[in-house]
């Protein structure tokens, strides 16, 4: 039997293992492949890097633990590039179902990297229910809608808090979401009360959101682990996104040898046949 007839008939197990390898090697070794930067994921790291060191910031987690591989991401990239500036942070949630203590998990980790101190540097202000009543709460009063924060700690104990009452004492609204509550933070909170919102959002989501890009109601734009990796590019830190989209580039590149690699064998040994 020659090469190509091998070629035809090799055991399928070995182009699982390939593929199988092809995703591991890059999450233990970061290979760097080019991740174009598009003008969307630059107008949102613009918008955050020309804020004044020290600013207060908001940062939600309004993605379910189903969508974390793409989001999550974006939640740590942007906790980086914020803590890098001295930036103080609060986060909350509309996500009932594990958003709040995925905020309370990353923001502590994140937090720890930078040597930020809880209620001083960021605070957790968790979940209240009826996303759009609470948009429309914190426009007047924080500490109306959250008494307390999500360890239950009264707002007027925590320091950053006693000078964040509302939306005036916010610049900056970053939004991460797998779902619709991003279409209330514009339509609400950006349209209604003038507040500098952009977005991180699941690949699934990303199309709807870039009108709202180009009408200037969004601010930046970061669309699935693409959008996750570009942050990360942008603020020059490595992280799972980078290594994600490796992973993929590299399956790629594998599946097209394959494809040629097949079509080769097949025109081949069919030539043969013929003689």
């Amino acid at each position: 039997m020659g090469f190509w007839e091998k070629i035809q008939t090799i055991d399928r197990r070995w182009i699982y293992l390939l593929v199988a390898i092809a995703v591991f090697f890059p999450m233990v070794v970061v290979m760097k492949f080019p991740v174009e930067i598009t003008p969307e994921a630059r107008q949102l790291y613009n918008a955050i890097d020309e804020l004044p060191d020290s600013s207060v910031v908001m940062l939600t987690f309004d993605y379910y633990p189903s969508a974390m591989a793409e989001t999550e991401p974006m939640s740590i990239a942007a906790l980086r590039h914020m803590f890098s500036k001295d930036m103080r942070v609060v986060t909350l949630s509309n996500i009932p179902l594990g958003g709040p203590s995925i905020a309370e998990r990353v923001t502590r980790a994140i937090a720890a990297e930078y040597g930020k101190e809880y209620g001083i540097d960021f605070v957790n202000l968790g979940y209240k229910a009826n996303y759009v009543a609470v948009m429309h709460g914190l426009a007047s009063s924080i500490e109306s809608i959250f008494p307390s924060d999500y360890t239950g700690t009264p707002l007027r104990n925590l320091h950053l808090m006693q000078s964040v009452k509302s939306y005036r004492d916010i610049e900056f609204i970053f939004v991460v979401a797998d779902n619709a509550t991003v279409d209330y933070w514009i339509s609400i909170v950006n349209a209604q009360y003038r507040k500098p919102v952009g977005a991180g959002v699941t690949a699934v989501v990303a199309p709807k959101m870039y009108s709202f890009v180009e009408a200037g109601q969004m601010t930046g734009l970061l669309g699935g682990m693409k959008g996750a990796a570009e942050y990360e590019r942008l603020i020059e830190k490595s992280g799972s996104a980078i290594r994600g989209m490796d992973a993929q580039s590299l399956v790629h590149l594998l599946t097209i040898l394959f494809v040629i690699i097949g079509n080769a064998g097949f025109f081949m040994t069919r030539k043969r046949k013929r003689k």
